[in-house]
């Protein structure tokens, strides 16, 4: 990519496309594409086509998704198939009726089968059985991937996909019942600490291990790989480290300062057991994280209070 050509990301306002953004910004590119999701819906194919038509991107960066945690995944089955189906079917297809020269796809760890063995490699994919109250949003993002590859093998079409780990960062989603693990712990010790509360509730036993990347770090990976991937197949990106959802609530807590206990209700679900990825294929190409988890929560709290207050 060079400086001058014209880069669509789309969803720029959620976390992923607004770290992507500001991560082209960084490095001096002007020419950036973006349309809030009032001004272009995606799940619209005539209006996809139009944007595409009109403006004639060289670059995109398909970071739009309907996304959300294990409630809201499992509730919205048929949202979380529909719309992300419809997102991507436009703009890849639109992508391709309009010459655009590389494609970057975001799809998300959850493709990945609910008992694969860890850590994740690239070729678990398809393997086994899904976790079942993400499989719809799964589905479709496992739809996508092959369809990059399908559009690559067909028609010759430079479009990659990345799969990142569980994200976190700027511009996170909080929101009390349809967020994910990281933000909602933030929220919750959060307003437990400044309503004096005795104790903070934690979903499951605890034990479940999670790998969290922080957002800004993922974008410079979709930057590198942007710049120096070009392979059929996807690309793993994450730290290779994981953490228990117990240590992680303890370090969430030690970071807000919330003097109060740690209760486990056991009765609701964890969902799968480990989610660790292979990065050795991303660490192979030359890129690695550098944002400690404990420094990035540390600035995803300071973006929450801003967001508060």
């Amino acid at each position: 990519m060079n400086k001058n050509d014209k880069i669509y990301i789309a969803g720029h306002r959620g976390m992923v496309g607004s770290a992507i953004l500001r991560k082209l910004h960084a490095e001096g590119f002007t020419n950036l594409l973006t349309r809030t999701s009032a001004e272009l819906d995606l799940r619209n194919q005539a209006q996809v086509n139009q944007f595409f038509e009109l403006e004639k991107p060289q670059y995109v960066f398909l970071a739009a998704a309907k996304v959300g945690g294990i409630i809201a995944n499992n509730t919205y089955r048929a949202d979380f198939l529909y719309e992300n189906l419809q997102i991507q079917n436009n703009v890849i297809h639109a992508s391709y009726l309009n010459g655009v020269s590389k494609l970057m796809f975001l799809g998300s760890s959850c493709i990945y089968p609910k008992l694969a063995p860890q850590p994740l490699k690239e070729d678990y994919l398809l393997t086994g059985l899904l976790e079942p109250t993400n499989e719809p949003y799964a589905i479709a993002k496992i739809a996508g991937i092959k369809m990059c590859d399908a559009y690559r093998s067909q028609y010759g079409c430079n479009y990659i996909s990345v799969m990142p780990t569980n994200l976190y960062g700027y511009n996170d989603n909080y929101h009390p019942e349809n967020s994910h693990v990281l933000p909602a712990l933030i929220r919750r010790f959060h307003e437990a600490k400044t309503q004096d509360a005795s104790h903070v509730t934690i979903w499951g036993t605890g034990s479940p291990m999670r790998e969290f990347l922080f957002a800004d770090d993922l974008a410079n990976a979709c930057f590198y790989l942007m710049q120096h991937y070009d392979s059929e197949g996807l690309v793993n990106i994450g730290t290779g480290t994981d953490i228990s959802i117990k240590d992680l609530a303890l370090l969430i807590k030690e970071i807000i300062q919330y003097p109060g206990e740690l209760k486990f209700d056991t009765s609701k679900p964890d969902g799968t057991p480990r989610k660790l990825m292979d990065i050795s294929k991303l660490s192979a190409l030359g890129w690695q994280a550098t944002t400690q988890l404990k420094d990035g929560i540390a600035l995803a709290y300071q973006d929450f209070l801003s967001k508060v207050q």
